[in-house]
């Protein structure tokens, strides 16, 4: 973004509410919309990681008011292809291919990065790209282990970038309702809050090492994680079950509903928590659980649970996600849709709000469908206007911190002391030790 452009907007900063809807979802009219000052001031974008969940945001961002898709930034030359391709099926220009995203943070007319690579690369490309001046929309988790959502935290602040993590329901509308009925008592005070994942994922097998594709950057891919040899059941989801690049069920799909389970209780840090489980379906290459029960409790009579079940695909409470929070009066339930459900004392159903659109919460490209659309409104008017984030980095990193607990618990088969004050784990030097991780030299992240 030029200096005159980034003059706009801050010029155009104001205390202006959140848009209306109507003016947020694609099909919606824009009138209001584009009456709002500074909304017509295009921003201007790159996406890197878009063999899945990165095409499908990229989409969503194109459809709203006056964005622009400039670099696509891929490993995977068929990926970017793909990407380019169907953001030129949606009427825009086809944008240039940058397979090193540093290239395209080089550009001054660029002013924000969607990020959405494998787990090992958000920090480290996200701290790359606010040191270059960029805003940055992060998938969740926002970080691969515990110090780097603390340098996400420091760089946010000290480059001045808008930096959203990508749990999307704090924006979907009925779920907000949700917890603002929660938080204004209709089931008294709540204390405990369940959460659960359930999908049916097959073995992944015995990886062989075979000659790196040639589509493939494999060095650029690994990045800042220590080398590995390439494998054949590697790239390009299994990354998420094995510790060099992934950190498993519990950040991949657990952020999203312990991040609802924190901001319902009203809760940051905790004082303990233990997890159970491992990988028991299947004898694979498979490394982190498969199944898992992480457990966390605050200083405030309160607790959550987070259960995992990656290789069945029986519901729970009739869902394959949610949260279900307990309360002193009754009980709250949502779900993986835009609604929630209100029970009293009894269980009985006294309150549900639906939303009409499906969503497939199992879809790893675009579980949540067109709802994504408010969350990303809200980051593109935090650029324009500094309308307040609905989850902002320090947010993210808190709710992704629980579930890195969790994993390091189930890592090291201790239950955790936690300080409440800031997270970090006290008198276990063992545990400690995962609060960070090793870095391929040279690629360490730095603020």
């Amino acid at each position: 973004m030029d200096k005159s452009r980034r003059s706009f907007i801050k010029k155009s900063a104001t205390a202006l509410a959140a848009i209306s809807a109507g003016g947020v979802l694609p099909g919606f009219s824009a009138k209001s919309y584009s009456s709002i000052i500074g909304a017509n001031e295009k921003v201007i974008l790159a996406v890197m990681g878009v063999n899945s969940r990165g095409k499908a945001l990229s989409a969503t961002f194109l459809k709203q008011e006056n964005t622009d898709i400039i670099y696509v930034c891929d490993v995977d030359s068929r990926a970017e292809a793909a990407c380019s391709d169907s953001i030129e099926k949606l009427g825009k220009r086809r944008p240039a291919a940058s397979p090193d995203f540093r290239k395209a943070l080089e550009d001054k007319n660029l002013d924000a990065m969607i990020i959405a690579t494998p787990d090992h690369w958000h920090a480290p490309a996200a701290i790359l790209a606010a040191r270059a001046g960029k805003h940055v929309y992060l998938e969740k988790p926002c970080s691969h282990n515990p110090a780097e959502g603390e340098l996400l935290v420091a760089a946010a602040e000290k480059f001045r970038v808008v930096m959203q993590m990508g749990n999307q329901r704090r924006s979907f509308p009925n779920v907000v309702a949700g917890i603002k009925e929660l938080h204004g008592g209709i089931i008294g005070r709540p204390y405990f809050a369940k959460t659960w994942y359930t999908n049916n994922r097959p073995p992944i097998g015995r990886g062989k090492e075979v000659p790196v594709p040639s589509w493939l950057d494999y060095e650029l891919w690994q990045g800042p994680a220590p080398r590995k040899p390439y494998r054949d059941n590697l790239i390009h989801y299994n990354w998420h079950w094995f510790w060099n690049w992934g950190t498993g069920e519990a950040l991949n799909n657990g952020t999203h509903f312990v991040d609802l389970a924190r901001w319902g209780l009203g809760v940051d840090y905790p004082v303990k928590v233990s997890s159970s489980g491992g990988r028991f379906a299947y004898n694979d290459d498979w490394e982190t659980p498969d199944t898992q029960v992480i457990s966390m409790e605050f200083d405030n009579k309160t607790a959550i649970a987070w259960e995992g079940v990656s290789c069945n695909n029986r519901l729970i409470e009739g869902s394959s996600v949610g949260v279900i929070f307990t309360g002193e009066k009754g009980s709250l339930r949502i779900d993986g849709g835009n609604a929630y459900s209100v029970y009293d004392i009894n269980g009985k159903l006294t309150k549900e709000v639906k939303e009409d659109e499906v969503i497939d919460s199992r879809n790893p490209a675009n579980p949540s469908g067109g709802l994504d659309a408010f969350h990303v409104a809200n980051f593109l008017e935090a650029i324009r206007k500094g309308t307040k984030l609905n989850a902002d980095i320090l947010s993210g990193h808190k709710s992704t911190l629980l579930v890195q607990l969790g994993n390091i618990a189930q890592r090291t088969g201790k239950t955790l002391s936690v300080d409440r004050s800031n997270g970090h784990i006290m008198n276990d030097p063992e545990s400690g030790r995962l609060w960070s991780r090793e870095y391929e030299k040279g690629w360490e992240p730095v603020v």
